[in-house]
């Protein structure tokens, strides 16, 4: 494993992402026997960066990689979680959470990070991030009667917070917008980190580029979310996949999306997302040397990101389907999208009519929450129009 120097630590540059661990059938709870087998094994292997939220796997994700890593010694991983701002409503001096969170009883900042402690079992964090500052929750974090990065940076002088840091699918303009605000109230670089969404599909699809270079003029270290895309540059279209593996028929396609990342000197750790072991096994393989991408290869993959600028960039966070009055698995739907957009003879594959992207309800509840921006009931009425152009067998 390498590590990164960060302060006086030494990061791994794989972390352990844990918004996608193995689960009980396709939508249930934690396989927790399958997720700490993963996660004692990462460790085994020198992973120290282990990444949760509050809101992953409906809350199961902080209680299950505590009680794993309380296993181990406390000085030796690092955990990192983070703040559901984007996920509350701030109004008349009372506190709600919205989106997938409404209803959850809340009341105060404190209470959220207090309930986060006590289900990691840790006495502090090493990395606190504001989840997902962007345009739709700016003036939350922002706003100074709550005061929201006020009480982080005082939790951090009384040394529960280790490092502070912001997740962000916002613009680059949004970023720089904040980073201003944050150095005129709080003392110089008060945010440490920051982690982005940064792939080569994204580093122009997404402007992730510009976000890389803003970050690094204030010389904040990245932390990478979806590097892979949730495995969507794992599994790319015929035309884009025989690209890669022409130029380099030894390697994995998913290989070429972490050789991408490690050519960016800012990047502090690369966070995936993994479900099984062999994966696992193969991202630890991948960050045993330094292997980035050579000119030649660079030139290979921007013609295979040519072939595949037209998919839709869903990411399958599953944000969407939580609030979804159909149940719709949007994810699936829009995998399958792209997929008939490359394939000739697609078949939707048995989808039953509630099932069936035409049940959408144009109601537009997924847009609102998708980190990725896409126009959800746009998608799925193009997606039911191609299904219903499809000639009957």
């Amino acid at each position: 494993m390498i590590y990164k120097p960060f302060k006086d630590l030494r990061v791994s540059w794989l972390g352990m992402g844990n918004m996608r661990l193995p689960t009980v059938a396709e939508k249930g709870p934690i396989d927790e026997p399958a997720a700490r087998a993963l996660i004692d094994y990462a460790y085994g292997q020198g992973v120290n960066y282990f990444d949760t939220a509050f809101r992953y796997h409906q809350g199961e994700s902080e209680l299950v990689v505590g009680r794993a890593l309380k296993a181990y010694p406390r000085e030796s991983f690092y955990l990192a979680t983070k703040m559901p701002g984007h996920q509350m409503e701030y109004r008349n001096g009372k506190l709600e959470m919205t989106g997938y969170l409404t209803g959850f009883a809340i009341s105060s900042i404190q209470e959220v990070f207090e309930r986060q402690l006590e289900k990691c079992q840790v006495e502090y964090f090493d990395f606190y991030l504001l989840h997902n500052m962007s345009e739709s929750s700016y003036s939350l974090y922002t706003n100074e009667e709550l005061g929201v990065v006020d009480y982080l940076v005082k939790q951090k002088k009384a040394g529960r917070i280790r490092h502070l840091g912001f997740s962000s699918h916002g613009r680059a303009e949004t970023i720089e917008q904040f980073l201003d605000w944050a150095d005129a109230r709080f003392p110089p670089q008060t945010f440490e980190v920051a982690q982005i969404q940064l792939n080569y599909l994204d580093w122009t699809l997404q402007n992730a580029g510009k976000k890389y270079e803003v970050l690094g003029k204030r010389g904040i270290p990245v932390i990478v979310m979806e590097g892979i895309r949730g495995g969507k540059l794992a599994k790319l279209g015929d035309s884009s996949a025989a690209i890669l593996t022409a130029a380099r028929p030894e390697r994995s396609v998913a290989s070429w999306a972490f050789r991408f990342l490690q050519g960016l000197p800012q990047v502090l750790t690369v966070l995936s997302g993994m479900t099984t072991m062999e994966q696992l096994r193969e991202n630890l393989e991948l960050f045993s040397r330094h292997d980035p991408l050579n000119d030649e290869e660079q030139r290979q993959l921007r013609r295979a990101v040519d072939a595949m600028a037209s998919l839709v960039p869903c990411t399958g966070c599953r944000y969407c389907t939580e609030g979804c009055p159909q149940s719709l698995d949007i994810p699936r739907l829009i995998s399958m999208y792209n997929e008939q957009g490359f394939a000739k003879n697609f078949n939707p594959g048995g989808l039953t009519p509630g099932e069936q992207p035409a049940a959408c309800l144009n109601c537009g509840a997924c847009s609102g929450i998708c980190p990725q921006g896409i126009d959800v009931p746009g998608v799925l009425k193009q997606f039911a129009a191609a299904l219903a152009a499809i000639p009957a067998a």
